[in-house]
């Protein structure tokens, strides 16, 4: 995600920032259900309607990355360098995005997540509208309709990917067992959704490495 670079942009980010650390702070000490919108203000030391300002609701204060990795999931289709191959670029996301939820110190707040109905519900809405925005940054990207059904397939895979390895006892070996399906399925797909001209772009982009 680009850090913000003007002076308001920065100041608004750090406010959103301090929000999360205090109310990550209350969920492990007093427990989730425990906390609320009022008590995460008062220990961030900012009015109620600046919290709800910077987060929709007490739910996305657990998700405060979670635009973040929305965006990390587009930008790994839009933001590849040229005539790289699209599943690599993908996975290597993916695996970036489980290094990153798995570490040691995210443990305690995945324990939370998972006891938390109310949490477990939320994040399950958020991987749909995760794999919702990289399915539509995959057919833009390849000028295709935006109900292509190999795309949003492709995408839902890749979300229940990071899924799969955040439970799994290793994570990076069942992400790239999920993605040699997904390649496999995406090497069978592609070539009769886009037949750009030869030489083009997106045909070396939609290729992926022989194995």
């Amino acid at each position: 995600m680009t850090m913000p670079t003007g002076r308001r942009e920065r100041k608004k980010a750090a406010t959103r920032q301090k929000i999360a650390d205090a109310a990550l702070r209350l969920f492990m000490e007093r427990g989730y259900d425990a906390v609320g919108i009022r008590d995460v203000a008062a220990e961030a030391d900012v009015a109620v309607t600046t919290v709800f300002a910077h987060f929709a609701g007490k739910e996305a204060l657990v998700f405060d990355q979670d635009e973040n990795f929305e965006q990390r999931l587009v930008q790994a289709v839009r933001g590849r360098a040229p005539h790289e191959p699209l599943m690599p670029a993908l996975r290597r996301e993916i695996h970036a995005l489980v290094r990153h939820c798995t570490s040691e110190d995210a443990a305690p707040l995945w324990r939370m997540i998972d006891e938390v109905p109310a949490l477990r519900a939320y994040e399950e809405s958020m991987r749909l509208r995760h794999a919702r925005a990289l399915a539509t940054a995959l057919t833009a990207h390849f000028g295709l309709p935006p109900e292509t059904t190999a795309c949003r397939a492709i995408a839902r895979f890749a979300i229940d990917a990071f899924s799969l390895a955040r439970e799994s006892t290793d994570p990076e070996a069942t992400v790239d067992e999920v993605f040699e399906m997904i390649e496999a399925a995406w090497e069978t797909a592609a070539p009769a959704l886009v037949r750009p001209a030869a030489g083009g772009r997106r045909g070396s982009a939609l290729q992926t490495p022989s194995r």
